[in-house]
Parts: C-alpha cells; structure tokens; sequence
C-alpha cells in the first residue's frame, strides 16, 4: 500500500512528493527543495520514517521541479528519471535560472529515460506511466492504481489547468492530453498537482472552466 507526502517548497509554491510503501522503499517526486530548511524538511521526513529513496522522478523539468535534483543526488546517489523529450527542457534551466533571480544546482541528466507508457517499480509497489504533454513537450505523470490516485505535475489543477505560454507549450495539446489520458482513469481518482491542493477526476469533469 502506498502512502503519500506532500511537502510544498521554493517560492513558486512547488509540490514535492515522497510515496512510501510498507517495505520503507520511496520515491521522490518532483523535488523543488531550495533552501536548507526546505532540505532539512525533507530529509527529516525520510529518515524519522526509516525510509530509503530507491526512484527520482521527474514528470517534467520547469526549474520549479527540479530545484531539488542535485541534492536528491547529492545524498542519495539517485539521477533523475523522466521521458527523454524533457531533456532539452532541464538543459535550458541554467541559462534562465540567473535572469529569475533563481540559485540553481545543476541537475545530474538521467541514465534512465521513462517511456510514455508502462511502469515504474519501487519496494513491493509500482506506478502507470501516463504520457500527458502540452504543458510541456514530454510531460508524464504517475498513476497508483491499487491507491486510486494521480502525481499530475502541471497538468489537471483544481478548476484550472497547467499554462501552455512556456517553451515547448501548446494549448490544444494539453487539453486533449487531459481530456483522452486523464478523464480515463476513475472519477473517484484524486489527482495530486504540482501546485495547490488536491482535485478529483469528476470533479474537474464537472466543474473545471477550461475542460466543460
């Protein structure tokens, strides 16, 4: 059975999430730790839980996601895992990163691309692979199947949807991806955002602006 963390860090107001099984294996998900006392947070989570970090994923590379890669290396020896279309995305962070007044540690690049579909393995428990571009050009987000529940980075937001006016962006795309990979899964699925609280399947089909 997995559980989940959600820890909301740097100043976009990023959410990170570590999903733990009772094995004490965990993912990190979307790590945008920036100071050390965002640091601190999470590594006290982890080692209060005796838990041990066996993924680093990333479902897209916007600086706000992957503030926190080079420390997750850093101390757990992982490299990030996200689909290879984002790569180019990761590599852009550093040269904008100054110009928003933004500190950042250069991320490590994977060893491991993650494809569109298929699943991710951790402990005794595993995560669906959904393929969701338009917010950016390679964007994945992770499934629980078992737990009913969506990692959804900047996808599907409560009554609102990820902005498509960054590089690698497209409006249409992001609204079919939603409407044709995400609508699929249950209503009673909540989906976990990368920014702001948790929503619902039938709720945003019912209630999200940009969606009815």
């Amino acid at each position: 059975m997995i559980s989940l963390k959600k820890f909301t860090f740097n100043p976009y107001q990023e959410n990170t999430y570590v999903l733990h099984d009772e094995t004490g294996a965990c993912v990190i998900i979307d790590p945008g730790m920036y100071d050390g006392a965002e640091q601190n947070e999470l590594v006290a989570f982890i080692r209060d839980n005796q838990l041990k970090p066996e993924l680093l994923l990333n479902t897209h590379c916007h600086i706000d996601h992957v503030l926190g890669n080079k420390f997750v290396f850093d101390n757990w020896s992982l490299k990030p895992q996200f689909h290879q279309g984002e790569l180019y995305i990761l590599q852009a962070v550093a040269g904008y990163a100054p110009q928003m007044g933004m500190r950042y540690e250069l991320s490590p690049e994977p060893e491991v691309f993650l494809p569109e579909t298929g699943t991710v393995t951790f402990g005794k428990s595993k995560l669906n692979l959904i393929f969701a571009p338009g917010h950016s050009p390679a964007h994945l987000c992770f499934y629980a199947v078992d737990e009913n529940f969506l990692i959804g980075g900047d996808v599907l937001f409560y009554r609102s949807i990820g902005r498509t006016d960054l590089p690698g962006g497209n409006h249409q795309q992001l609204i079919t991806s939603i409407k044709n990979n995400l609508f699929q899964l249950p209503d009673d699925c909540e989906v976990f955002p990368g920014h702001g609280p948790s929503t619902t399947i039938g709720f945003e089909k019912m209630n999200n602006p940009f969606l009815v």
